[in-house]
């Protein structure tokens, strides 16, 4: 394998006229259906998984409604604990053991650990197959980025076009797992990179393309979603699906906040990381017993959602029981991923709400599935802060074009809700880059009224040189700053200027700070100086420090700036615009 993708290389090297951009685009395309062989192995292994465990594949719910009460509550436990004792194994192989492709994307080289990669997906494995209420999605991503990154290190690429790669590979991942293309890449583009540039988002959607090619011709091949024919919108039901919308917002910071809360709460109890799991795995047991429907990422449940009537006191007690279960299982430390979890909660809150309406306005609402489908993009938009990919992957699933007017108008009012209140994101990489992006916009915006200190080597025009020495022998400073009855900044007294004077003390001592100061030091900080003006005030200063007044016209003396404050700012600012 080796040998042949060295070969590969250098044969699209040899290809006249074929630039690196060029060039990349094949490598997408490789890495696309590689991906897509990776999520189709994990997907199979997880099926012999169950033969061995459960005796037959297919369905969690259903092979859970068909176990023993006693099953359904120790199986998930047993599971999570053989979890828990891969994830141990997967830590002492990496440094960072939670490092994913979205960090090796975003933050470091490419590198995708390769041994604690394996370990965590069978920890993945272990999870899913004993029932726990987790998404098979991020395991399969995971590997699919991984065999792009051994791709690109096996052919030697650099670090930049390395991480471009890794993410065509999760590209394709996600797309085999929803058989969305053109989501998967502004997934990948919007979330993971932070930017739709072409330059990249031509790799990563040729990637995602070749990865749906590749599915679709092997046989098994089925939609993630098999989503009925959207019902015509009347004018009026659109206010509704904005309320949605509005809902949803509120609702899914919520449900991530629950699921940080379980995490903190978890690593409370401090129990051994295989205990810890299956304790986890235990409460979905526990719950599994009279709801059978937690077991599993919730997809079987969106289905019948979509499909068949339920009572809406069902459907409240599933979704209650499922967020529970949910929280339990991500909670303890499993490894797994929230999204369907999120499209699931987003489908159930949005069949309520269909029921609610259908209710009190018979004549305008829609059927409940309608409000289902509209409510998991309205959700998964406020959840991932990426209401883009929300509405194309809802377009993509149901093929439809009449969902999109109401499918953007609660996607787009969801995720401003989420904007307004500060709500929390589904992925940490977007947390912290929109944190770097706020510093960023404040470091911009800095002025020096931020720096300014407060200086006590400050002198009146009458002080003495005895006052001066003084100061000078109780600061370490090279010049002291000289102000009038009206604190109006006049000058300063250089150190070295002492020196003379002091050696004939004598005939000196009448002179006072304003004889001897200098009235030409005008290296100067203002308040509403900018972070660059102030960086060319201290290049031409040989000093540590400047003094602030208010204005030229009124200048009234502040106190002092720092370089070294101003360098940190400077520095800080310079390593964010390098990063991005």
């Amino acid at each position: 394998m080796l040998t042949q993708l060295l070969k590969l290389k250098l044969v699209l090297n040899r290809i006249p006229r074929l630039s690196a951009a060029h060039s990349m685009l094949l490598w997408a395309a490789l890495v696309g259906a590689i991906g897509a062989l990776a999520t189709i192995v994990f997907r199979e292994v997880l099926r012999l998984l169950q033969l061995l465990l459960l005796g037959h594949a297919g369905s969690f719910v259903e092979i859970a409604q068909s176990l023993s009460w006693q099953a359904r509550l120790s199986l998930p436990a047993a599971g999570g604990i053989v979890a828990g004792f891969f994830l141990l194994a997967s830590a002492r192989f990496s440094s960072n053991a939670n490092s994913d492709y979205m960090e090796a994307i975003a933050i470091d080289d490419g590198r995708v650990p390769v041994k604690s990669s394996l370990l965590r997906s069978l920890s993945s494995l272990c999870t899913i197959a004993s029932g726990g209420s987790i998404g098979r999605e991020g395991s399969m991503v995971q590997l699919a980025a991984l065999c792009a990154s051994l791709t690109g290190r096996i052919t030697r690429f650099q670090p930049a076009r390395l991480k471009l790669l890794v993410a065509c590979g999760a590209a394709a991942g996600i797309t085999a797992a929803y058989n969305a293309p053109i989501a998967s890449a502004f997934f990948v583009t919007e979330i993971v990179l932070g930017a739709i540039v072409v330059d990249s988002f031509a790799p990563v959607l040729v990637a995602a393309v070749i990865a749906n090619i590749v599915m679709r011709e092997l046989p098994g091949y089925r939609p993630a979603y098999e989503v009925p024919a959207f019902p015509p919108i009347a004018v009026q039901e659109v206010v509704l699906f904005v309320v949605l919308g509005a809902l949803a917002g509120i609702l899914a910071p919520q449900f991530l906040r629950l699921l940080q809360v379980s995490k903190r709460s978890f690593v409370k109890l401090n129990l051994p990381l295989p205990a810890r799991l299956g304790v986890g795995g235990l409460a979905v047991g526990i719950i599994s017993v009279w709801v059978p429907q937690v077991w599993g990422n919730g997809y079987s449940v969106v289905n019948s959602l979509l499909h068949q009537p339920w009572m809406w006191s069902t459907v409240l007690m599933v979704l209650v029981c499922k967020i529970i279960a949910t929280a339990s299982t991500t909670g303890s430390g499993a490894v797994g991923g929230v999204f369907t979890p999120t499209l699931f909660v987003g489908a159930a809150v949005g069949c309520l709400f269909g029921q609610g309406v259908g209710a009190l306005w018979p004549q305008f609402a829609s059927a409940p599935f309608a409000y289902a489908i509209v409510g998991m993009g309205a959700f998964l938009a406020a959840a991932t802060s990426a209401p883009l990919m929300a509405i194309l992957m809802i377009f993509e699933m149901t093929l439809s074009y009449q969902v999109m007017l109401p499918l953007m108008l609660a996607c787009v009012v969801s995720y401003s809700v989420v904007r307004v209140f500060g709500g929390a994101s589904m992925y940490e990489i977007t947390i912290k880059r929109n944190r770097e992006e706020q510093t960023r916009l404040k470091l911009r915006g800095t002025q020096m009224r931020e720096l300014i200190q407060p200086t006590d080597t400050v002198l009146p025009l009458a002080a003495n040189l005895n006052d001066l020495a003084k100061m000078f022998l109780q600061h370490p400073v090279k010049y002291i700053y000289i102000v009038d009855e009206h604190h109006c900044y006049r000058g300063v007294v250089a150190l070295q200027d002492m020196a003379a004077l002091l050696a004939d003390e004598e005939a000196n001592k009448s002179k006072r700070a304003a004889d001897i100061m200098r009235r030409d030091f005008l290296r100067i900080i203002t308040p509403d100086m900018s972070l660059s003006a102030a960086f060319q005030q201290f290049l031409a200063h040989q000093g540590e420090r400047l003094p602030a007044i208010q204005s030229m016209e009124t200048p009234v003396f502040l106190g002092t700036v720092f370089k070294t404050s101003l360098l940190e700012a400077f520095f800080q600012l310079s390593q964010m615009d390098s990063a991005h």
